[in-house]
């Protein structure tokens, strides 16, 4: 009689199991013992794909990278760009907010996020900021969105309204919950409107002086 075959094991496996785990319970919870139960395999056969378990996880963070849009530097002025990117590169961070402490140590080796990287430097440089401004803004935008994909600001208070009997300014802070989408985007929103419009006037001066 024939064997029965067996699931073949490939990288996009692990990395799609790797990244259901991290989505499901946490970076934590991704061990070796872990995912060769969940693919149905010895756990050190995945080391015939990856070297570490570091490595999976770049993986998987570099997935996430891979579904932000950065055409718009192509097709848009640096200003709309930046807007456009930022919030295609928050919302996939916000779907995904446990692989983020890995997102945010930095592109590392990562080919799409390195791509992401090239893509912005370079369409901030071709839009006439200078190499050093436009490092800046690439880690200014990172810190950004990054930050506001960590956690979530409205869930950060209790739902005791007692709580806060001690705080007076405080004493709606029991309601944010609530209103968590309203607060966290809106917050969001307005820390890249400001943003830009303070690279705006920034980039009007440096016109200035170049002229």
């Amino acid at each position: 009689m024939a064997r029965p075959r067996q699931n073949l094991l490939t990288r996009q496996r692990i990395i799609e199991t790797a990244a259901a785990i991290v989505d499901a319970e946490g970076l934590e919870a991704v061990t070796v013992r872990r995912l060769g139960t969940e693919l149905g395999v010895q756990g050190p056969s995945l080391y015939n794909h990856f070297a570490t378990m570091a490595e999976i996880l770049d993986e998987v963070a570099d997935a996430v990278v891979a579904r932000v849009d950065v055409s718009f530097f192509a097709t848009h002025d640096w200003r709309s760009a930046l807007g456009l990117w930022a919030r295609s590169y928050h919302a996939a961070l916000s779907a995904h907010p446990n692989i983020v402490p890995v997102l945010a140590q930095g592109p590392g080796r990562r080919p799409a996020a390195l791509a992401m990287a090239d893509a912005v430097y370079g369409g901030l440089i071709e839009a006439g900021w200078p190499p050093a401004r436009a490092t800046h803004i690439g880690a200014l935008m990172r810190y950004l969105v990054t930050g506001s994909a960590l956690g979530s600001f409205a869930l950060g208070f209790a739902e005791d309204p007692q709580l806060y009997a001690l705080y007076p300014h405080l004493r709606d802070a029991h309601l944010l919950a609530e209103h968590q989408h309203s607060v966290d985007e809106g917050a969001f929103t307005l820390g890249l409107d400001l943003l830009i419009a303070g690279l705006d006037r920034l980039y009007a001066s440096l016109k200035g002086v170049r002229a």
